[in-house]
């Protein structure tokens, strides 16, 4: 196709999906890692629709009635020695300062100088510190429940980098609650899980899978996490948010207590929730196709672009195309006015619209001089693998882009749910064919199976050697009477959902 050979993305899903990724996150202009081993560059692109995902997200957090604050990025290390199953967790990911001082020796180089009297651990999550700050808030029953939330940046050092999946740094928000009953924690937890998933279906147009993790994938400390689990097209799973319920572990070690009602001291009982970066991974890698990046209406840093092509006189095509912007930002679409731009750079008109096209703008309207001459625009919606170009009244220009962005909204999701729909088996009974589903390489690993599990420790070694994990155990699917687990054929104990994962 002329598209794909214009736009570059080289080699096409089928061909490498691996490296398709790094492309169309390359030449889209969305994130690089650059500087220091594993750490990332969001470049405006990228980051104007992590902007977007942010606002939309932050909203939905503090409906359920949290609070934005913001807590240090340096935690000293006994903190986490307080928590053992948290530090063990996080133990080889951890990077730490142990200097504050820097000095140039004789050879003419910096070395560090001052040592720390004790070391301190750079922010791979906060329940630590943020526990230490909940105890000193939190005195009586009335100080309860409490709910902060905080957007900032994360270390994990990763052994095996990979941008906007795994970094070594990467933005989220991590939002932390405590409650003076183990009910009112567990609906907390539930309740955000809500969030995220309406969050990653509406505002990303990413279908989910809701569930509960199994023990050996919980977040370490916690006694429950649920998540939300994404299909990416090449059928591995893409862990997109999670809710963790913590009951007293954390609040035991920082000495979190209240007074009741009847005047005993009690623990409160918390919980801890995220999202990251990584839902840009995740955005790619559900909507992107072989010209480039597809991004939903409602996360698209502009939503439309203009192109004039110009000849002898510019200036009446670039006055039609700076009237046709103005009635479009006039309009309003998901109740906030259309984001439309026009590109009046100077480029070739065909560079331009291959630039945005790349970069996954949902709507790009090209006008020039036959254009005016005709009362018409050259309309190309990006969720049109085919790019095609259509003529639309010029007078009606406006009204049919609120109606296009709509569409784009929702097939992308449509798109996206029937993928899930059709690559999640459920007809698959025993290990040999197991094994077969998941035989496939990197371009394509299968998809989802969901299917009976004993929960046996035994069988996360057969699905190791497979490069598989139980995703979550979903919300919705029944265990059928005397179901018989699809890897040992023992007796099951509830239904899981398999796959490989990023």
């Amino acid at each position: 196709m002329e598209g794909k050979a214009k736009t570059g993305i080289s080699p096409t899903r089928a061909e490498d999906f691996p490296q398709w990724f790094q492309s169309v996150v390359r030449d889209a202009e969305v994130a690089e890692l650059d500087h220091v081993r594993g750490a990332m560059v969001i470049r405006p692109w990228g980051y104007g629709t992590w902007e977007l995902m942010q606002r939309a997200l932050d909203d939905g957090i503090k409906e359920t009635g949290a609070e934005n604050a913001y807590f240090p990025l340096f935690i000293p290390l006994s903190y986490f020695e307080e928590e053992a199953k948290h530090v063990e967790g996080f133990a080889k990911e951890m990077a730490v300062v142990t200097h504050h001082r820097l000095e140039q020796g004789p050879d003419g180089k910096l070395h560090p100088a001052a040592e720390l009297p004790e070391p301190l651990i750079v922010r791979p999550t906060s329940e630590t510190v943020i526990g230490r700050s909940f105890a000193k808030w939190i005195n009586s029953y009335r100080d309860l429940p409490l709910q902060v939330n905080q957007w900032c940046n994360i270390v994990r050092w990763e052994l095996r980098p990979r941008v906007l999946l795994r970094t070594t740094e990467f933005l989220w928000q991590e939002g932390h609650t405590a409650h003076a009953s183990e009910q009112e924690a567990l609906e907390e937890t539930r309740k955000m899980l809500g969030v995220y998933r309406e969050f990653a279906e509406s505002v990303l147009a990413i279908p989910v899978i809701p569930g509960e993790k199994p023990e050996s994938e919980r977040f370490p400390g916690a006694e429950i996490t649920l998540s939300i689990e994404a299909m990416m097209q090449d059928g591995k799973a893409l862990q997109s948010g999670t809710s963790h319920y913590l009951g007293q572990n954390f609040s035991g070690a920082m000495d979190m207590e209240f007074t009741d009602e009847d005047g005993e001291r009690k623990l409160c009982y918390t919980t801890s929730w995220g999202v990251s970066t990584r839902m840009l991974g995740a955005l790619v890698m559900t909507h992107g196709d072989d010209n480039g990046l597809r991004v939903p209406p409602r996360v698209a840093a502009k939503q439309v672009k203009i192109v004039p092509i110009t000849r002898d006189d510019p200036a009446p095509v670039l006055e039609a195309a700076a009237q046709l912007q103005a009635e479009l930002t006039e309009r309003s679409w998901m109740d906030a006015p259309i984001r439309a731009e026009v590109d009046s750079r100077d480029r070739k008109p065909a560079e331009k619209r291959w630039e945005w096209i790349r970069k996954g703008v949902p709507v790009v309207i090209e006008i020039g001089e036959r254009d005016i001459d005709q009362g018409v625009v050259t309309m190309t919606r990006r969720d049109d693998e085919s790019l095609a170009r259509d003529a639309v009244p010029r007078d009606g220009a406006a009204d049919a882009v609120v109606g296009v962005l709509g569409d784009i909204q929702l097939g992308l999701f449509e798109e996206a749910a029937k993928r899930l729909r059709e690559r999640t088996r459920d007809d698959i009974t025993t290990l040999d064919q197991f094994k077969e589903f998941f035989s496939g390489d990197e371009t394509d690993s299968g998809g989802f199976v969901r299917a009976p599990w004993s929960e046996e420790p035994e069988t996360e070694k057969t699905m190791g050697e497979l490069g598989v994990t139980v995703r979550c155990i979903p919300f919705d699917a029944e265990l059928p009477p005397d179901a018989r687990c699809v890897i040992t054929g023992a007796p099951a104990k509830v239904m899981a959902i398999f796959a490989k994962a990023y």
